[in-house]
């Protein structure tokens, strides 16, 4: 599973290692049933519920029809699962960044290469002491809200003031958003987020609401103080919980604030209906500043939700999608056949696939476990025979597109690579997992546990999971038992508050670069103070393993705060080496690369860092209604 553009072939099988589902409460003006309900007019349906799965009730439902596409340019695509939010303070999965990239506008924009572009902020600046950014808002950004029975609404402007309410709603731990880590080097940020909400006052509390270092000096500007100088800050301006947030109608609507009907928003598309689970359309905001010089002309998105990956590529032979990743099935006979072949492409993903590890769960607590279980999987066996697309076996969590990675370093767990890339090759480090899960405890697999494998509902994830686990029992004769969950249960698991009893010992999954920087990567995942720290190595994190006995945790802090560019390179490297060899926290397995066809009369980008920005797709409307023989 994937997070962001975290996200999720990668982001099928990404976001096979992220994908969450959501099941909103019924609104007047709102499509909220669970299966595709076709009608022709406003009806009352009734519809059966799950509750906290395990709870059944009948609710009365309004069901509003859809409006009809008519002539519209309309796209056909397939998320596989069903988005988590539409929230921007609370998304982390790549599906919910696809769709959230193309509703909401942010300060800045990540470019296809990596590099940070203006969008609602025309230009920035930074203090002498590089502690304060001031970004310099446009004046002609507007919000909008989609209904059946007005359409498209004007709502006024974007200001400042709606940057500043939406990053202190996703700092503020009444929000629950979990990828507010990514803000804690905004001042006030951590401690807002952090803070012990049943021991404070509300004038207490509103009062670290207030300290969150960003401040609108008039409409159109924006600053920021920082706890230390960030050359990439500007990145994280632009993020889903930095983005402008329409306050009247969260206060208004709640957590129904993001259905059909309610949602207030400002980018080029609006959302028009969500039957979760099924489909999503949203349609072209005609009041975007940016049609002007878009280079698209996509007026409608008719997206399906459809785990099967099989059925999906069908989907697409038959037309009914324009474009689509290819299982790992059907990448031979597409690379082969004379039509299909000319339709695919291939590029590279700033991501990263990997086997985490439970470090503090037994028998995972031990770092000679972690480095067995790591040397143990061939990955280019996986690339070769599974995957086939060329990804490349992975011996850091950073791949090489990133500031401050150390791919293909040989120097840093050689056992991950193919002699090839001048590794030590499978035989080699097959015959040292051995030796380190003797010295662990365990010859020959003897009085090992079966260890629990969890992974995303996804036939991708599913293959690699099955080779894996015929690599752990053939070459050391451990027992894996492989469990599978909807993408945002995988989520819900992983989270270090979830009880350790309850968290497996290793899982599939796979992280994409929200900006392309070192930062975001060692720091923002697994730094156990303000990152993700799925691994819960907490012990490991702050031993002192690296150079003059530094720990990970104090190497990924020194760069953040260093402005040296090579310096920040030398300690990245020590961190990375920590992560994947000395404490083994997790096992990288490839840097993979996106595999998908796309029908002739599509014309669409393929970002390596970065979501798909729909409105820069050109589909020839004539030609695909001909293919289609309309």
């Amino acid at each position: 599973m994937f997070h962001r553009k975290w996200v999720i072939g990668f982001v099928i099988v990404m976001l096979a290692v992220l994908a969450l589902s959501a099941c909103q409460a019924p609104t007047p003006e709102v499509q909220t049933v669970v299966q595709t309900v076709v009608v022709q007019q406003t009806v009352v349906q009734t519809v059966v519920q799950q509750v906290e799965a395990t709870v059944e009730t009948v609710k009365e439902v309004v069901v509003t029809a859809t409006p009809e596409a008519g002539e519209k340019v309309t796209l056909d695509i397939n998320l596989s699962e069903d988005p988590a939010t539409m929230d921007p303070s609370l998304v982390s999965d790549v599906n919910s960044a696809e769709v959230v990239d193309n509703l909401f506008l942010g300060l800045t924009n990540i470019g296809a290469d990596g590099s940070v572009e203006p969008e609602l902020a025309t230009d920035w600046s930074v203090s002498d002491d590089r502690l304060t950014y001031t970004f310099t808002m446009r004046d002609d950004a507007t919000w909008v809200r989609y209904t059946p029975s007005g359409g498209m609404e004007e709502l006024g402007p974007v200001t400042a003031y709606d940057v500043v309410y939406g990053v202190r709603r996703t700092c503020d731990p009444r929000t629950g958003a979990t990828y507010a880590y990514i803000d804690y080097i905004i001042a006030g940020c951590q401690e807002l987020n952090t803070a012990d909400l049943n021991g404070l006052s509300d004038d207490a509390m509103q009062a670290l609401v207030d300290a969150v270092g960003v401040t609108a000096p008039d409409s159109y500007t924006v600053q920021f103080t920082v706890d230390t100088p960030a050359a990439y800050f500007p990145g994280i301006a632009g993020m889903w919980g930095n983005r402008p947030q329409y306050r009247a109608a969260i206060e208004e609507h709640g957590e129904h604030w993001t259905d059909p009907g309610y949602m207030v928003s400002n980018g080029p598309y609006t959302l028009v209906s969500w039957f979760h689970g099924d489909n999503m359309v949203l349609e072209k905001n005609p009041f975007w500043y940016g049609w002007a010089d878009a280079t698209g002309n996509i007026e409608r998105i008719e997206i399906v939700m459809v785990p099967e990956e099989a059925t999906g590529f069908a989907l697409y032979e038959t037309g009914e999608l324009d474009t689509e990743g290819i299982p790992y099935a059907e990448r031979e006979r597409v690379q082969n056949d004379p039509e299909l072949s000319q339709q695919y492409s291939r590029y590279p993903l700033a991501c990263t696939t990997y086997v985490g590890f439970t470090d503090s769960k037994p028998p995972m607590d031990n770092v000679l476990v972690r480095r067995a279980l790591s040397a143990a999987i061939d990955r280019q066996s996986l690339i070769d025979n599974i995957t086939r697309d060329n990804r490349i076996p992975a011996n850091a969590f950073a791949p090489a597109m990133i500031f401050g990675n150390a791919a293909g370093d040989t120097g840093i767990a050689p056992w991950t690579l193919p002699e090839s890339m001048g590794g030590w090759g499978y035989e080699k480090a097959l015959a040292q997992a051995r030796e380190w899960l003797a010295e662990a405890g365990y010859p020959n697999g003897e009085g090992f546990p079966t260890i629990s494998y969890l992974h995303v509902k996804a036939e991708s994830a599913s293959q690699i999971a099955q080779a894996i686990q015929a690599m752990w029992k053939e070459g050391l004769g451990i027992d894996m038992q492989i469990e599978t969950q909807e993408g945002n249960v995988v989520l819900n698991t992983l989270q270090p508050t979830t009880p350790l009893t309850e968290r497996p010992h290793t899982w599939y999954m796979g992280w994409c670069a929200d900006y392309a920087d070192e930062n975001n990567w060692v720091h923002e995942v697994f730094n156990t103070d303000e990152g993700a720290n799925w691994l819960s190595w907490d012990e490991s994190a702050n031993a002192p393993l690296g150079p003059d006995g530094k720990s990970f945790n104090q190497l990924t802090e020194e760069a953040q705060r260093s402005e040296d560019p090579v310096e920040r390179q030398v300690l990245y490297r020590a961190a990375e080496k920590i992560l994947v060899d000395d404490a083994a926290g997790f096992a990288p397995l490839y840097y993979p690369v996106g595999s998908v066809v796309t029908k002739p009369y599509l014309q669409r980008t393929y970002p390596t860092v970065g979501g798909n920005e729909w409105y820069t797709w050109v589909l020839d409307w004539d030609a695909k209604q001909e293919a289609l023989g309309r």
